[in-house]
């Protein structure tokens, strides 16, 4: 019989909230809980904010690199309305949530408490709103870098 059991029901065990080894180590509890989403003391507008830079940020490359302007001059400019038009997809995704949105999300194992601000749809409307922002700002600033600093490299690289 096995003695080592690595999978133990956090709580209650018909929520289906399980402690494995990876989420509840202590490297992967001090990862996810310094996240924008959960980090103590910022408010919902900053939260998102954050949270949009970093996926407005990260958005910008995959779509110079392999859209399907990426042979053109025009591959920089694509890439920025590209991206731009996805954060505008994910903040109408976000804006669906919060309106049809019952109640605070549930507490995990690996999240801990939920901040306050994802209880109410004013909180999620502001962190949907920061998310845009942030969104638009982090295209638009990748965008910026690439085509002032890096671009001559970047379109040697990329064969345009």
């Amino acid at each position: 019989m096995n003695e080592y059991n690595a999978i133990q029901p956090a709580g209650d065990p018909q929520i289906g909230n399980l402690a494995t080894p990876l989420n509840s180590s202590d490297f992967s509890l001090s990862l996810i809980r310094n996240l924008p989403a959960y980090r103590e003391g910022l408010a919902p507008l900053r939260r998102g904010l954050e949270v949009g830079m970093a996926h407005g940020y990260l958005l910008y490359g995959p779509f110079l690199v392999l859209g399907p302007l990426r042979n053109t001059e025009h591959a920089d400019i694509a890439a920025l309305l590209s991206s731009f038009g996805l954060i505008v997809i994910l903040t109408l995704c976000l804006s669906l949530y919060s309106s049809a949105m019952g109640g605070k999300p549930t507490e995990t194992i690996t999240t801990g408490k939920v901040p306050d601000a994802f209880a109410s749809k004013e909180g999620w409307s502001d962190f949907t709103t920061g998310f845009f922002i942030g969104g638009g700002g982090g295209a638009f600033f990748s965008y910026f870098l690439l085509s002032t600093v890096y671009l001559g490299g970047i379109k040697g690289l990329i064969g345009i």
